[in-house]
């Protein structure tokens, strides 16, 4: 979403206070983005050499006035806006990363205003995609997109063999991009598999400022860190002077390989891994030394797999604001995509100044992915679906409610040891939120007292027997209701029925279950959820026995259970009820700070 907040306006270079009709270059001495001191990491796998080192022009940081945002002191971590201030008791480092947009038109007059698009979106360079043009005059048109482009040129003409879509002669190929740099491009992307012999072609006309970026594809998967340490190695020797690795996750613990390369470069090294699994090398380059991201003109118009939008980038992630101090938290499901955790989070860190980012994370083995990710940096995460059950048992120590629930929704990283703590907030935000639907709807003369739960004495029928269920269930039994477990697996359903002193039932025998009329249906599973929208887990006919129906799903807000029960005369509860009163008691346990429950709220209110 969109931020008035000046730490989210665009960079643009230069400043358009320094303006002038020449457009310098990003790739100057002066501008050369290298990973500092800093980034040297062995999180992920120690005992791995790191890269030779190569001679390269030493950095002096970008320095842009609209970015920098006014903080108070604070021993909290903030995101700083120059490259190294005091903020507090904290010395802090700024994002170093670029954002590129991939400008892929099949003609050079729409390329021209994509390029405008970006600059006016946020970006920082444009990358020209010519193998995407349907006609192409290489004179005429390289000079149009370089003299008209706002944003400085990286050009890329791949070829069908790195996953491009040129098909033509190859010296023909090189000659264009020789050509583009002597047109006055800042940089060129070129393939290793050719870039020896094509950077010794150019070394006398190289101009100063004037970078080549030598790529290398995976579209498989991604290689130990021995082979890629080996790759990026052989990309530095064939003259790069920016390395860039592309790999493909297979499972989201790959990206860990790619950190531990960009964290360990001694040169301007760009590393991303291609697919969903892959997003957070895109959205956390900046913490772990990447030289640029990609961010797309817009959803689905994409050069690679798993790229985000340049918005997305910015009012989603706050990416501005992502450095090498800040603290990683996400959401862990499957699938994860849906989830509104990182909007909301995201936006209330930057209101209270907490140096954390929140991204999706979609993680098959949750285990596996908390053994890998096992630094302090990686400090707290959300559970979905389906991980929450197993969640109690990766974690070091359980909060007792959590530990009576059976699952946990919450995992935060104790900074002193880190030990992983467990919690359930599913269990407050469910059931709040059905009370208070109960209590809007009675007259205040039937509640019998302000200490008595609206739940005391009804029948609540779960649909559903895993993690949410779970916490339902318990939070509504120990409100004093007759509880109901309804699940496809009747054995599981019996199983949670058994623990908490309810009722068993099989799914398929709901619709004719009404011992009473009054009763309430929660219903915690996925069904009926994005792109599911058509599915319910109860006929239409069988609500006229409900007085409240809750659906914890919030994707869509309203979903066919609840508009079929609101037609049935039942009051409805949406998910997003439950997701807002859980979020934020999870903020409280990622940050110690109070929550902007307001902030949630609102966010929540827009969608």
């Amino acid at each position: 979403m969109a931020s008035s907040s000046s730490t989210n306006a665009r960079l643009t270079y230069p400043p358009p206070h320094v303006r002038s009709s020449t457009r310098p270059s990003p790739t100057s001495v002066a501008n050369l983005r290298l990973p500092s001191a800093r980034f040297k990491s062995n999180l992920f796998s120690s005992e791995l050499s790191s890269l030779q080192i190569r001679s390269v022009p030493v950095p002096v940081p970008f320095s842009d006035q609209r970015r920098r945002g006014s903080m108070k002191p604070s021993n909290v971590y903030v995101a700083s806006e120059s490259m190294e201030t005091e903020t507090g008791s904290q010395k802090l480092a700024k994002n170093p990363s670029l954002i590129c947009a991939p400008v892929m038109a099949d003609s050079i007059d729409k390329m021209v205003i994509e390029t405008c698009k970006a600059q006016d979106l946020g970006a920082d360079l444009v990358e020209i995609r010519l193998d995407s043009l349907k006609e192409f005059n290489p004179l005429v048109d390289l000079k149009t997109i370089i003299q008209k482009s706002p944003l400085p040129t990286l050009f890329t003409y791949r070829p069908k063999w790195e996953g491009g879509q040129y098909e033509g002669d190859e010296n023909e190929r090189l000659d264009v991009l020789r050509l583009a740099m002597e047109l006055g491009a800042d940089y060129i992307d070129v393939e290793l598999q050719v870039a020896s012999e094509f950077i010794k072609s150019i070394k006398e006309k190289k101009p100063e400022n004037f970078r080549v970026i030598v790529s290398s594809h995976n579209y498989e998967s991604t290689p130990s860190v021995e082979d890629l340490s080996d790759l990026a190695l052989r990309i530095q020797q064939s003259g790069a002077d920016i390395v860039k690795i592309a790999t493909t996750a297979v499972d989201i613990t790959d990206v860990s390989r790619m950190f531990h390369i960009t964290s360990n470069a001694q040169v301007p090294t760009i590393g991303l891994v291609m697919g969903e699994r892959g997003l957070m090398s895109r959205i956390l380059c900046s913490k772990f030394g990447g030289y640029l991201t990609f961010g797309t003109l817009e959803s689905g118009k994409v050069s690679a797999p798993g790229q985000p939008t340049i918005k997305e980038l910015l009012d989603l992630y706050n990416f501005r604001r992502i450095g090498p101090d800040t603290k990683v938290y996400g959401i862990i499901g499957k699938p994860v995509s849906h989830s509104k955790s990182p909007i909301v989070h995201n936006q209330a860190f930057k209101s209270v100044g907490f140096n954390g980012v929140y991204v999706h994370l979609l993680v098959d083995d949750l285990a596996s992915f908390l053994k890998t990710y096992s630094f302090s940096d990686f400090a707290g995460f959300s559970c979905t679906i389906p991980h929450k059950e197993a969640a109690l048992k990766c974690c070091d120590e359980v909060d007792p409610l959590a530990k009576s629930i059976g699952a946990v929704n919450t995992i935060l990283r104790r900074q002193s040891d880190g030990k992983l703590m467990g919690y359930n907030t599913d269990c407050i935000g469910s059931i709040s939120a059905i009370e208070d639907g109960l209590r809007s709807a009675s007259d205040s003369s039937s509640v019998p007292s302000s200490s008595s739960s609206p739940l005391a004495g009804k029948t609540v029928v779960v649909i559903g027997a895993g993690g949410a269920g779970k916490a339902l269930a318990y939070g509504a039994k120990e409100k004093g209701a007759k509880v109901v477990i309804a699940n496809r697996t009747y054995e599981r359903a019996l199983e949670l029925a058994e623990a908490i002193g309810g009722r068993a039932l099989s799914l398929k025998d709901l619709d004719n279950f009404h011992p009473e009329d009054g009763m309430v249906l929660a219903n915690t599973t996925s069904m009926g959820m994005q792109p599911n929208v058509d599915e319910t887990p109860i006929s239409k006919h069988a609500l006229k026995h409900y007085a409240l129906v809750f659906d914890a799903v919030y994707t869509p807000r309203i979903t066919r259970l609840l508009r079929e029960a609101e037609e049935c005369g039942a009051i409805t509860v949406s998910g997003s009820e439950m997701f807002v009163r859980q979020a934020y008691e999870q903020f409280e346990i990622f940050t110690g700070l109070p929550a902007p429950k307001e902030l949630y709220w609102q966010i929540m209110s827009k969608y």
